[in-house]
């Protein structure tokens, strides 16, 4: 049987709609409250439900919030905006990246991570399986203890590099993935270390077809697209809004690209849209709303001009697609 699991329960495939594949909601990353970076702490409830809800008025359906645990989740308010807005939302067990660990873990965690001071020595502390049972447990029982299950796992690791605390946590998603079937999701820092990644996740027997690599937009490079395309794997074009990466152009050339050489069924858009000033009802920001309302718009517009089906391709970035790379395949 293949489902999705969300926030108020496992749904069919085909009952998700439209996608936004990778975003946060509501969190408080204890790295960035250490830091007093305030812009990076959506801390909010009704104004990130503001921004949901123009979401949903552009016709979108579902939402996966990309929060793990380092990050700084708020389980319960986000479990509030998909009751009170009524869009899907699906949430992530597992780990970020190895900077954030140096960070305390809040009081709340504590029963969950035993009594270690910070994520950096919760995770040096614990086995590969220890943590692969804890990740299992967030997907089985619930995120936090709450009865919010994770719908992905999900690892990542640094810019042009893989610490050894990384490549723990990357061998126990993956060991939690083959328990679970839960879809993997990577986050590459810049768009990094794919390449790297893709081996470990292959000494760990992982099906590539399963996983999604997050921020291949932040790495602008065709052939290294082509190349994690062919593994089988989905790319997650999720910068999409953030002009001081990379002008719009060129994330939309990347895209015709991998769709020019038949890797069109292997494409995921989002926006992560992570800090307040990204965020309209926080600071103004474009929004939640800015790429069904603007950027899809614009690549209808460029993708029939090159001779490509626009709109057929926007259904599958933000419908199929989506529908396939977060089904568990038990």
């Amino acid at each position: 049987m293949s489902f999705i699991r969300t926030f108020h329960g496992d749904i069919k495939p085909d009952e998700l709609g439209l996608t936004y594949s990778h975003e946060h909601i509501v969190c408080r990353p204890p790295y960035w409250v250490e830091k007093n970076e305030d812009d990076l702490l959506l801390d909010d409830k009704e104004k990130s439900k503001l921004d949901v809800l123009d979401f949903k008025n552009l016709g979108g359906r579902a939402i996966v919030d990309a929060t793990a645990i380092d990050y700084g989740r708020d389980v319960q308010a986000v479990k509030e905006i998909s009751q009170e807005t009524g869009i899907t939302i699906i949430g992530t067990a597992g780990f970020n990246k190895s900077f954030l660990w140096s960070a305390a873990i809040p009081d709340r965690l504590k029963e969950a991570t035993g009594e270690y001071q910070t994520f950096h020595e919760w995770i040096d502390a614990s086995s590969i399986n220890e943590l692969a049972d804890f990740v299992i447990k967030e997907v089985e029982e619930g995120l936090e203890g709450t009865g919010v299950r994770g719908g992905q796992v999900k690892f990542g690791t640094g810019y042009n590099r893989i610490s050894p605390l990384e490549e723990k946590t990357l061998r126990a998603v993956a060991r939690a993935h083959h328990e679970t079937k839960a879809p993997l999701h990577s986050h590459t820092e810049a768009g990094t270390m794919g390449f790297e990644q893709i081996e470990l996740l292959r000494s760990e027997g992982i099906n590539l077809e399963y996983i999604s690599f997050g921020h291949m937009d932040r790495n602008p490079d065709p052939y290294y697209h082509e190349q994690i395309a062919r593994t089988g794997a989905l790319l997650s074009f999720d910068g999409i809004s953030k002009i001081k990466y990379a002008p719009e152009s060129t994330r939309i050339q990347c895209i015709l690209e991998l769709v020019k050489k038949g890797y069109e069924d292997q494409i995921l858009i989002s926006g992560d849209t992570a800090r307040k000033s990204y965020y309209k009802h926080y600071d103004y920001g474009l929004g939640l709303e800015n790429i069904l309302g603007k950027w899809v718009p614009r690549f209808i517009k460029e993708a029939d001009q090159a001779g490509f089906d626009g709109k057929g391709l926007i259904d599958k970035f933000f419908i199929r697609n989506p529908a396939r790379c977060f089904t568990f395949k038990k």
